[in-house]
């Protein structure tokens, strides 16, 4: 544009100059003279072309915002009465046996016990862990145990803590979590990260989770295209440096998702029922897990859940039959809350799920942290 404005400017002067030669003092029309060469119809000397402006580079155009997804609620609100008043985890005379207990015996051996597991759920770390939770089918607790751990986790972190719905188009987490409603997905969130993102940003597309804690949903609670591997990386590789911890509702062994997040989690958690099948189908993806290229075995967790009271396999030989491959296992009891449905709340957990999801936050934790 100056190169432009510098030819139009000679250009006017020359104009100028050719007007002021041709005109006489009153203004009117000179007539030609001896000494006044007669102006002939072509010039001497052709002027100069007017130099080509730069070449600039069109603006790129900027890229267009998806919409903004509606809002979904995560139940239908026909069924909210459907669910009825909340229950306890443990009974009212075994509560009362609990407290008569305490009375007369010493706690500080339990009050010590629960110092340390909380220390090793606490552990700092430099990066964001991603604790990835699966299974060999469904039915067996694998969302119940995420949404503890993330709840437990948050209870005792001071960074931020998510937790990431992995699962088919219709998991389950955001029920269990308590989030009334949701709204981005995964693959939503997925089509507009930038680098440049802070974590209020980031948070703008989350839930919010009652008792703390984010949420990100895997869907909006519809059928459709479920999860695929591209969309999980691309989420999980971006959100873990602005979450501390992130736990992963996976979908159930051997989905293509599930075995991507058990592969590249920091720590695994495997969830099997406490029958001989669960436990022996189990041990199956275990062997599988310690063909993988890196030691997953030392970063795994089983917890073995009791999905009724009346549970009649011999916790000792399955545990020891897992521990068998290296790993850890944890025993998660029966819990009236739990087996209730819906949302979890804190206070109506029985005592022996609190102190089973500290546990396994923990073993969790501690294997997080190793891996660099």
């Amino acid at each position: 544009m100056t190169e432009a404005r510098d030819w139009q400017r000679d250009l006017l002067r020359e104009l100028g100059a050719g007007a002021g030669a041709g005109s006489g003092a009153g203004g009117g029309s000179a007539s030609p003279s001896a000494s006044t060469p007669a102006v002939t119809s072509t010039p001497a000397t052709a002027p100069t072309p007017p130099a080509a402006p730069p070449t600039t580079t069109p603006p790129t155009p900027r890229r267009k915002a998806p919409p903004t997804p509606e809002s979904t609620p995560t139940t239908d609100p026909r069924l909210a009465l459907a669910l009825g008043r909340p229950h306890h985890g443990d009974s009212l005379p075994r509560r009362t046996t609990r407290s008569l207990r305490k009375l007369v015996s010493s706690a500080s051996q339990d009050v010590a016990e629960e110092s340390r597991m909380a220390r090793e759920v606490q552990q700092p770390v430099t990066t964001g862990r991603v604790v990835a939770v699966t299974s060999i089918r469904g039915g067996v607790g694998k969302t119940t145990v995420s949404a503890l751990l993330s709840r437990t986790f948050h209870h005792y972190r001071h960074d931020p803590v998510l937790a990431l719905e992995a699962d088919a188009a219709l998991g389950t987490l955001p029920v269990r979590l308590g989030a009334e409603s949701v709204r981005w997905s995964c693959a939503d969130l997925a089509r507009i990260l930038t680098p440049a993102m802070q974590l209020t940003d980031i948070t703008g597309y989350l839930v919010p989770v009652p008792d703390g804690g984010w949420l990100l949903p895997a869907s909006q609670g519809r059928v459709g295209a479920p999860l695929d591997v591209p969309t999980y990386r691309t989420v999980t590789l971006a959100l873990r440096r602005y979450f501390a911890v992130t736990v992963v509702d996976c979908e159930t062994l051997p989905g293509e998702v599930a075995r991507t997040a058990m592969d590249t989690a920091h720590a695994r958690v495997v969830v099997a029922p406490m029958t001989v099948e669960g436990v022996n189908g189990t041990r199956l993806v275990l062997d599988w897990l310690a063909q993988l290229p890196h030691s997953a075995l030392a970063t795994t967790v089983v917890a073995l859940t009791a999905t009724s009271p009346d549970m009649t396999l011999d916790l000792k030989t399955a545990a020891a039959h897992l521990r068998e491959t290296g790993v850890a296992v944890v025993p998660v009891a029966y819990d009236r809350h739990l087996a209730q449905g819906g949302p979890i709340r804190g206070p109506h957990l029985g005592k022996a799920a609190r102190d089973a999801a500290v546990h396994l936050a923990a073993e969790a934790m501690r294997r997080a942290v190793r891996v660099r």
